[in-house]
């Protein structure tokens, strides 16, 4: 059980960061985060922005779990990751691949709002060609398609030799009913939205709705507890950022470096989506690997958010810590 330290003690170490993304993703343009410095080091609460108390407080609890509490033994120095491709056009991916040093997988994102699955084909058939045979591509709807789209989109996309899809559709029912649709064309369904933001995380393995498991740490309430899903889930995993900043990347290799078994390449090398980071050098893959390892922050004056964002974030810091110790 995570002690959760006092508001003020919180609040003594807090900086408010604000990171420009080179291309727009996940409706994002600016992405805010706040660290604070624990007993065990750097540690980050970063829950987007339309995210109410509720689901927020569990990314703090993330954030005390990393900074104030030893961590599992790492199992393993480095973690392979894969490249992330925003919904972005075709064109365009040859420029955001070559932020990726060195990564032999990518995940792409489909089923953008505004787009049609004709841009999704594009984007992955671009994707595909400059991977190589010998490259992984995985697709990611983040829930935006239902069932008779996303396999109809499967079959489009079926030619281009997909590792897995991860989240077609919203629900639990959806996820089962497409992977039983699609399963004799040998697409794997991975399970995001279904783990990280449902009342029970294991309801989709239970169903048998899902092949694996994408989890990540900050939305689990932190490593403890999201090595507790996978074991109980017993499907294998892959560890994800939810946009984090570079510490809070390296809480994501903490917990990819916890897993007994690692079969899949993680989504850990978002920081390559920024123009700067909160370190210097960035936590940003090197001949497609992170090092395992904590991340102590660089000159943050010189990221700081507008004093209206600070004040903001460090009153939602202030709620989520009173929901937290209400709890507790």
């Amino acid at each position: 059980m995570t002690t959760i330290p006092g508001l003020a003690e919180l609040l003594a170490s807090a900086r408010v960061v604000a990171l420009p993304l080179a291309t727009r993703f996940r409706g994002v343009d600016v992405r805010e985060a706040v660290l604070f410095e624990g007993p065990e080091g750097w540690t980050e609460f970063s829950p987007f922005v339309e995210y109410d108390d509720i689901e927020a407080a569990t990314w703090l609890a993330a954030a005390v779990d990393y900074g104030w509490m030893p961590q599992h033994e790492p199992l393993r120095e480095f973690i392979p990751v894969n490249a992330t491709v925003p919904a972005v056009a075709a064109a365009s991916v040859p420029e955001v691949l070559a932020r990726y040093d060195g990564c032999r997988t990518a995940k792409v994102k489909v089923a953008e709002r505004g787009q049609s699955l004709a841009d999704d084909v594009a984007r992955v058939r671009a994707v595909r060609e400059a991977m190589g045979p010998e490259g992984r591509v995985r697709i990611d709807a983040n829930g935006g398609w239902n069932v008779d789209e996303a396999e109809h989109a499967l079959h489009a996309l079926a030619e281009f030799d997909l590792e897995y899809v991860e989240q077609p559709c919203a629900s639990v029912d959806e996820l089962a009913d497409v992977r039983s649709r699609v399963k004799y064309m040998g697409i794997p369904i991975a399970a995001d939205e279904s783990v990280r933001k449902a009342e029970d995380p294991l309801a989709v393995a239970r169903a048998g709705a899902a092949d694996l498991l994408v989890v990540k740490a900050q939305p689990l309430g932190g490593v403890r507890r999201a090595l507790e899903i996978v074991a109980e889930a017993g499907l294998p995993a892959v560890v994800s950022s939810a946009l984090d900043t570079s510490v809070g990347l390296a809480m994501g290799t903490a917990l990819a470096a916890a897993l007994p078994s690692l079969d899949y390449d993680c989504g850990l090398g978002t920081a390559a989506l920024f123009t700067t980071d909160v370190a210097e050098p960035p936590l940003v893959p090197v001949r497609g690997m992170l090092r395992v390892g904590r991340i102590a922050p660089f000159d943050l004056d010189r990221i700081e958010a507008s004093p209206d964002r600070v004040a903001w974030w460090l009153e939602r810091v202030a709620r989520c810590h009173a929901i937290l110790t209400s709890a507790d």
